[in-house]
């Protein structure tokens, strides 16, 4: 089956020495899943591109050591070198991942849409497992090299059963909107990179969400999701109270949302540990830290244990 639904870029605990703290990490993942949200480790919220390849697959093995199902898995493969890329790749394959996340090489800018088409190309072939399943990564406000539709119309083409989706993190609903109209017909499933335009996307063909901020609101996010399969209708009340949140999270007064994510995690669970990110990644400052508690308060945030 096909993934769809709330998926979370689930952040990375690290230890005071940077390395990742598998243990808490894999306590978040196993509370995301008893929200009813699938796994998109080692995205963007994940700080994936400060990760070794090692790292990742390191993390990803704890996870199915410690009985998660990877079918309900998406985790970030997508790196600027093909060889790091498919060798990522088939270990989620290998692991049983019910698809992968992948970014384009993004180092490179203003690459041809033949540059891009011949990157997946290989990656598909190399990879050669008729499991592969790819869902494309389309984030430009922070790789730039983006996805456009004549690439996924080739890719489509190309490779109908490796190429499964989308997550379009552009923040424009116009461009999630042409790729629901042009391919969501053909079985390729889109989902959006924020949960304000959840709503939106699954009354226009959507697959679901990969939002940063399901990793502390996820239940709310499903129950739009589920609303939106089962209870057709007003269902603007509940996306509007979403937004609130998001934007709390998105405050450009924080040092980046990660980091703001982190650090409510740590208020909710008590867990200072929680706040640490990666340079160049800095944590809240501690006026931050109390005006993101400030702002939770007065919306009336509540962690959903």
């Amino acid at each position: 089956m096909r993934i769809r639904g709330v998926l979370v870029p689930v952040v990375t605990p690290f230890k005071a020495d940077l390395s990742p703290e598998r243990d808490r990490f894999i306590r978040h993942c196993q509370w995301l899943l008893s929200q009813n949200c699938g796994l998109a480790a080692f995205g963007t919220t994940s700080e994936a591109n400060s990760l070794s390849a090692e790292e990742r697959k390191t993390l990803l093995d704890a996870l199915v050591g410690a009985g998660i199902d990877p079918s309900r898995m998406m985790p970030g493969t997508g790196c600027c070198s093909i060889i790091e890329t498919v060798d990522l790749t088939a270990h989620a394959i290998q692991r049983g991942c019910g698809g992968v996340l992948m970014l384009p090489p993004f180092y490179y800018k203003n690459v041809s849409e033949e540059g891009l088409y011949r990157y997946f190309s290989e990656v598909v072939q190399r990879v050669g497992d008729t499991r592969l399943k790819i869902y494309l990564y389309h984030i430009p406000p922070v790789a730039i090299v983006g996805i456009t539709p004549k690439l996924v119309e080739r890719l489509l083409k190309a490779y109908p059963g490796a190429i499964a989706g989308m997550k379009d993190s552009s923040g424009d609903w116009n461009n999630t909107k042409t790729f629901l109209d042009a391919f969501a017909k053909d079985a390729f499933d889109v989902f959006v990179g924020s949960e304000s335009f959840l709503l939106a996307n699954m009354r226009n063909g959507g697959a679901g969400t990969i939002s940063a901020t399901a990793n502390v609101n996820p239940r709310a996010i499903r129950e739009l999701y589920e609303k939106c399969a089962s209870t057709p209708g007003d269902l603007e009340a509940l996306q509007a109270r979403l937004n609130v949140v998001r934007d709390v999270f998105g405050n450009k007064k924080f040092s980046s949302m990660i980091a703001a994510l982190k650090q409510a995690i740590a208020i909710y669970t008590n867990d200072q540990e929680w706040t640490r990110v990666r340079p160049p990644l800095i944590e809240l400052t501690t006026g931050q830290a109390e005006l993101l508690a400030a702002e939770l308060r007065a919306i009336g945030f509540r962690w959903q244990q």
